[in-house]
């Protein structure tokens, strides 16, 4: 018998991602989808050809007794989503990042780990080849101790002109918790999820304000309320650090910078596409340069949790893991905003 999935929110990412990988297992049935705008859920089930369209959850639940249960609202809405998909009893794929406050994270981790249900957010970069490369390539020591790690998620001139990724009280925040989430996830990811044991931060809100139009499309700037860019300094045990970059709206020379670099103290890459490299007797010399990074990132996260929701043992980035990143993005927030160090 195939396992009921339903999707919960109406949106892009729900539609070009998580319906379009369910549909193409053999396994799965996409049953129902829930959205709160009764025109938005009905045209999305036509056009996908799901069955069962709600406007409430509870409905959706009492009637479909979903076993997969995608989450793709606004990130303020996640945890209470979540933690009725775990109470009924569902395998959660949850939109990243995991909640809007680390307090949310954590609940959801502890309740999935109650139940017995299956938790795991959509960061899909760390799927990458380059990714399992570079990782498996750290812990052989091709890089050495790698002691400064830099994270750079950046924009040009990139505020989202759709959704609400400008109100705070809804995303959480602007570019940390939106861009910055994915690489600061894929940078913990290699490192293998390091303890944290500082950050300090800095953020800008000096453009935003100003302007109401960019490369991703028109803003209210009286209602924008999120911050421009964010720079911090994560202290590792040990005495490593991660030196962090993020931006919607910056004035720097590239468009777009999404990438992880890593320095040992043999050797240093960048991510994407996965590159190492050194000096042999004063030459620069690489130990492993890939060409081009890997564009099925969204595929190959999805695919990873259907299988484990199938009984596969593969890696997903699981509610304890999605915990620890909140953290780490909630106490950046707040040093930013009390301009002193956090310790975690």
């Amino acid at each position: 018998m195939k396992k009921k999935v339903a999707i919960i929110g109406a949106g892009q990412i729900a539609e070009k991602v998580h319906v379009a990988y369910y549909q193409t297992r053999e396994e799965l049935e996409v049953a129902a989808v829930v959205d709160p705008n009764p025109e938005r859920v009905q045209s999305f089930a036509e056009r996908n050809g799901i069955p069962h369209y709600y406007t409430d959850a509870e409905t959706m639940y009492a009637s479909i007794k979903p076993d997969i249960v995608s989450v793709c609202t606004p990130n303020r809405f996640h945890c209470e989503h979540v933690m009725l998909a775990i109470a009924n009893g569902c395998d959660v794929m949850c939109e990243k990042p995991p909640a809007v406050s680390a307090a949310e994270a954590k609940r959801m981790r502890d309740a999935a780990e109650t139940n017995g249900s299956l938790l795991a957010y959509d960061f899909h970069h760390r799927f990458a080849d380059d990714v399992a490369i570079f990782r498996e390539k750290v812990k052989e020591g091709v890089l050495g101790d790698v002691y400064v790690t830099k994270v750079k998620a950046l924009r040009r001139c990139g505020i989202p002109g759709w959704g609400s990724f400008t109100n705070k009280e809804i995303q959480g925040g602007g570019p940390l918790i939106d861009l910055g989430a994915h690489m600061l996830d894929a940078a913990l990811y290699v490192l293998g999820f390091p303890k944290i044991e500082r950050v300090t931060a800095k953020m800008y809100q000096k453009i935003g304000t100003k302007k109401s139009k960019g490369t991703l499309g028109e803003w209210n700037p009286e209602k924008y309320e999120v911050e421009d860019s964010l720079f911090g300094f994560i202290e590792l045990e040990g005495g490593g650090l991660i030196q962090l970059e993020t931006s919607f709206a910056l004035n720097i020379k590239d468009t777009s910078v999404m990438n992880v670099e890593f320095c040992g103290d043999e050797a240093g890459g960048i991510l994407f596409p996965a590159q190492i490299y050194t000096d042999e007797g004063g030459e620069l010399v690489y130990i492993m340069d890939k060409e081009t990074a890997d564009p099925e990132r969204h595929h190959k996260s999805m695919k990873a949790f259907v299988d484990r929701c199938l009984g596969e043992e593969v890696m997903v980035a699981d509610g304890n893991q999605g915990y620890v990143v909140q953290q780490l993005i909630e106490a950046l927030y707040q040093s930013a905003e009390k301009g002193e160090s956090v310790t975690l």
